[in-house]
């Protein structure tokens, strides 16, 4: 093999190496060491020690590569939302050719857009963020330092600004597993997060690995003869920006923890169903539901011996067979009402559920109601962040879009209100998210008041079956306790149910006690500490603050220097 042959193979399966590498991070494994080392062998194509005669580097395919290796090994469960909709999947068999089709051509679709992110880092950070290696290896130790801490940190903002746009564009954006999520198993360093948000986390590992690889290549190079200089500054620099956040990290879990002790304690239980899609959609055990549903709420709500051992009862996104306002067949008048006017009266407890709610003819909500000693005593929210392709049908008169406008005929109409519902018993403020609402820091922080507060999420992601999804959904999802520095329960239907304060630690959770597995019926009961001086964070108060910063920077080197040749 010549070398450009072998060169030609590196340029591709290096990428593909930190992609591959990336996927590490997340549920299935959860390692920690991987967020640190993953970008290295993407780094060697971006910024290479030597110029690579005879070949292109095409910089913006190479971090499309390594974009798409990463996404569609870890957005694999997205192809079973297809399968449980066209197909009525309950397990990974064979759902038919349609379902199947669509399924991985959703994944497929989905990992693509994402990977562009990932090109357009690659592609700026080649052609605005590589060090000189001139300068790198030869030069004295200062300019050396300067250089290789100025090209890291553009590169670190830039990722930071690219995992923004990924979370905001096209269709609102997808923004789930970014390189802060990844770091949720580090405690310390996501504290952070209450000031940057999660986006500004990701800034922290690319950093690191950049001044990381400077530092390699002065070494490497010196010990062959090729350069002088051996300064170590730089990485040093970035251990110290490592610590400092470390240490934050740290005194803020202290901080917190004080906090908690002296706060209101919201007596709660979580109730998980756990009904198969295709079982809701039929209305085959509507009737067992009901049921079950009702006597998991009176084991904890009702009174005994005049006192109630429950301020807070939460079922999940999608708990009721039927919605709140069904009149059809097979449900008596007022139904519902007596059904819950029948349950709250075993007790002094307030209930949360989701359900849909109609605002006369085809202007439907997907809802979270909260009610208090009768059903016409409830408070609404209306899901202001809807899901693409799932909830609504984006561009429906545009093909291909069109073609699907069968499977979306009871599109959703989002919310216009960010206001938080009130328990009255204790008296907090409800924050509701309904399904991947927790997922998104900008809307979540729209609801922070100077106010005790607690985030209820109600999700249903019975549509991914038994995958990974519900771990990875809950990792994306406690980054908003620590962004806000609030509580946070979520009520699901499969998992993960569970119970996250306000550092972002899982306090506990529903999983069957041998098997460990999420995906079963049950209720989890538990205490959650609200914070009675309800204070706003940094990112409560100015949001992504960090990355637009950060955003802006590379948008005005991209002004400045576009018109420059790249470095050599």
């Amino acid at each position: 093999m010549t070398d450009i042959k072998r060169l030609r193979l590196f340029l591709l399966i290096a990428p593909l190496l930190s992609g591959i590498l990336l996927t590490f991070a997340f549920p299935g494994w959860n390692s920690n060491l991987v967020v640190w080392l993953w970008l290295f062998p993407l780094l060697a194509v971006l910024w290479p020690w030597k110029t690579m005669e005879g070949v292109k580097v095409r910089p913006f395919w190479r971090g499309y590569l390594a974009g798409l290796a990463f996404f569609v090994i870890n957005l694999k469960w997205v192809h079973h939302s297809a399968r449980v909709r066209l197909g009525a999947a309950r397990d990974d068999s064979w759902a038919g050719l349609l379902p199947e089709i669509t399924g991985w051509g959703a994944l497929i679709g989905l990992a693509g857009y994402c990977a562009v992110y990932f090109g357009l880092w690659a592609w700026f950070t080649h052609r605005f963020a590589r060090p000189s290696v001139t300068t790198l290896t030869k030069d004295a130790w200062w300019p050396s330092t300067l250089h290789s801490l100025a090209c890291s940190f553009l590169a670190a903002a830039a990722w930071v600004g690219c995992e923004w746009l990924r979370s905001t564009t096209v269709f609102t954006g997808f923004g789930w597993n970014g390189l802060g999520v990844a770091m949720h198993g580090m405690l310390p360093l996501i504290q952070a997060a209450d000031l940057v948000g999660v986006f500004g986390l990701s800034f922290l590992p690319v950093f690191v690995a950049c001044t990381a690889w400077n530092t390699v290549t002065r070494l490497v190079l010196a010990y062959r003869g090729e350069g002088t200089c051996k300064t170590r500054l730089d990485f040093t620099v970035a251990l110290t920006l490592l610590l400092i956040t470390g240490t934050y990290g740290i005194l803020k879990v202290k901080e917190e923890k004080d906090k908690e002790a002296a706060g209101i304690t919201v007596r709660t239980v979580l109730v998980q169903p756990n009904v198969a899609l295709v079982d809701a959609a039929t209305g085959r055990l509507a009737e067992q539901v009901y049921q079950h549903l009702d006597q998991f709420t009176r084991m904890y709500g009702a009174a005994k011996e005049g006192k109630t051992s429950t301020d807070l009862i939460i079922w999940p996104e999608s708990s009721l067979p039927v919605h709140l306002e069904y009149r059809g067949p097979g449900i008596p008048p007022d139904f519902h009402k007596n059904y819950f006017n029948d349950m709250l009266h075993t007790g002094d407890f307030s209930l949360m559920f989701g359900t849909e709610l109609f605002e006369g003819e085809g202007i439907g909500h997907v809802s979270a109601v909260l009610m208090r000693g009768k059903a016409d005593e409830r408070q609404d929210y209306h899901k202001v962040h809807l899901v693409p392709f799932g909830e609504y049908l984006p561009l429906k008169s545009i093909p291909p879009f069109s073609f699907f406008q069968g499977m979306f005929e009871g599109a959703f109409t989002p919310g216009q209100k960010t206001e938080p519902l009130l328990l009255h018993q204790p008296q907090v403020q409800i924050i509701p998210l309904i399904c991947f609402e927790d997922t998104v820091g900008s809307l979540a922080r729209k609801f922070a008041r100077e106010s005790p507060q607690m985030i209820v999420n109600i999700t249903n992601d019975g549509w991914f079956l038994q995958s990974e999804e519900p771990e990875v959904h809950m990792i994306n999802a406690l980054f908003r306790a620590i962004e806000l520095r609030r509580p946070m329960v979520r009520a699901t239907n499969t998992g993960v149910s569970c119970f996250i304060d306000t550092c972002g630690h899982v306090l506990s959770k529903l999983t069957d006690p041998d098997t460990g597995s999420s995906f079963i019926e049950g209720t989890l009961p538990g205490e959650v500490k609200v914070p009675r001086v309800g204070s706003l964070t940094l990112y409560a108060r100015f949001g992504d603050w960090f990355a637009l910063t950060l955003l802006g920077l590379c948008l005005l080197v991209w002004v400045l220097r576009r018109r420059k040749p790249a470095l050599a």
